[in-house]
């Protein structure tokens, strides 16, 4: 059955930055699709470790400074240890700052590319080698943005991290698809979370986004778990270096 495809009774996912907004949602679709879900977060999750006890998933909770990469063997050594496998990684904690292009600091430029692309490669490259070794395949799913595919204002490292990602999900695809690893990634669009609360309540610009979606409406955690739940799953076995955007349809206008 075509439904059994999508079935993730049993896998190990781990998920970055998953306290709030986007991660905490696929964190939360890849538990009910069968998950048991670790978690590493800069800051304890509160909420979403009350949200899965609640709905009965198992959540293991560790911390992490993704801002540099000296943690990322403590992350994979902490799930193998605890769960014995890893079958999914979900590259979501990022960051973003704010400047004009022409008053950008050094530091802002390097923080956001520490995190949101040095990271994202270094922590693919070692679940690799746990897949590899493991002999069992696996997926990796980056977050992209619309900024993979827009130049924006005011975030030259946000943009320059963001086109990154997208670089790197097909560069790692090319080579590590002989492995049974399959390396996707998903940009979304204008989504409700804490993030983008300040936009949302700004009613000029908030009309002005709206104006260009054709969905009529901002994204939420929800609308980006299916996709990452599908690109989890044998579902999409034969997806490799993809970029899926989740955007209520604004690229298509």
């Amino acid at each position: 059955m075509v439904l059994e495809s999508f079935n993730l009774q049993g896998k190990v996912a781990i998920v970055t930055g998953c306290d709030t907004g986007l991660g905490q949602g696929m964190a939360l679709g890849l538990a009910e699709a069968g998950c048991k879900v670790v978690g590493v977060n800069y800051v304890e999750p509160t909420e979403t470790i009350e949200m899965m006890r609640a709905a009965g998933h198992t959540f293991f909770d560790m911390r992490a400074n993704l801002l540099q990469q000296t943690d990322i063997p403590l992350v994979i050594d902490k799930a193998i240890t605890e769960f014995g496998k890893i079958d999914i990684l979900v590259n979501n904690a990022g960051i973003i700052r704010r400047n004009d292009a022409i008053e950008f600091s050094e530091q802002d430029w390097e923080d956001v590319m520490n995190i949101n692309s040095k990271t994202v490669f270094f922590m693919s490259q070692a679940v690799a080698k746990q897949f590899i070794s493991q002999g069992t395949g696996g997926k990796i799913i980056n977050i992209a943005s619309m900024l993979s595919y827009q130049g924006g204002v005011r975030v030259p490292s946000y943009t320059a991290s963001k086109s990154a990602v997208m670089g790197i999900t097909r560069a790692m695809a090319n080579e590590w698809a002989q492995y049974d690893i399959n390396v996707n990634a998903i940009a979304p669009g204008y989504m409700a979370t804490n993030n983008t609360q300040a936009l949302r309540e700004d009613a000029e610009r908030s009309n002005a986004i709206l104006d260009r979606i054709p969905a009529d409406r901002w994204g939420t955690p929800q609308d980006v778990a299916g996709p990452c739940v599908f690109l989890a799953s044998a579902a999409a076995d034969y997806i490799n270096g993809y970029t899926i955007a989740v955007d209520g349809g604004w690229l298509a206008r």
